[in-house]
């Protein structure tokens, strides 16, 4: 489980194709600390950390990932927001993310407001259920509050310190970010979906 509070930048030093995967080796400040089998949660895509030497590791993303998520853009030299899974006894800064890309968004605007930097992404209309103005929304890894919600945008603003600590401040229009919707609104959904099938048997019956 991650928070959605970026601790590192990641440099994509080399990308290796092997059958449908793509293979990651990614240079970071966090290399050292971290430990093979760990899971750390790349630009919101919880990735396994399968070898490490010097500062870099060495992550990979299945098929299955590359086609839900936009690490099959990714490039070398493209930095990535990274965070390691949350300690069970540590503050919750965030909101719950689980590092399970939900689909992805285009950034359609970008405005440098006084004080923050404004972005407003376009999302398929089959999530629209699942965000609500105020609510959280995880936006490539970071923990973000949506407004200005409708069925198929929203809009977050970003602080000057997350957007110089995030890749956000290479973020531009066109650009297609990873998205992760609140796990809680994801259960009611569900529950919702249940009860209204049920129902409907009841009917009939």
């Amino acid at each position: 489980m991650f928070t959605g509070i970026i601790e590192a930048l990641g440099e994509i030093k080399e990308i290796s194709i092997y059958q449908s995967n793509r293979i990651f080796f990614i240079k970071c400040e966090l290399a050292s600390e971290l430990k093979i089998d760990e899971s750390v949660c790349h630009n919101g895509v919880c990735l396994t950390v399968e070898n490490i030497e010097n500062e870099v590791y060495r992550t990979t993303a299945i098929d299955e990932t590359l086609k839900k998520t936009n690490a099959s853009k990714w490039k070398e030299g493209d930095l990535i927001n990274l965070e390691r899974a949350v300690k069970i006894n540590d503050r919750l800064d965030g909101h719950i993310v689980q590092g399970h890309v939900d689909g992805t968004a285009i950034c359609i605007h970008k405005n440098n407001k006084e004080g923050s930097i404004e972005f407003t992404f376009e999302f398929d209309t089959k999530f629209a259920a699942l965000l609500i103005e105020k609510g959280s929304i995880c936006v490539n890894g970071v923990s973000l509050t949506a407004f200005n919600v409708s069925d198929n945008h929203f809009t977050v603003a970003i602080i000057p310190h997350t957007f110089a600590h995030t890749n956000f401040h290479s973020l531009q229009e066109n650009d297609r970010v990873n998205l992760e919707f609140d796990i809680l609104g994801k259960y009611v959904q569900r529950m919702l979906n249940f009860t209204s099938k049920e129902n409907l048997v009841e009917k009939k019956i």
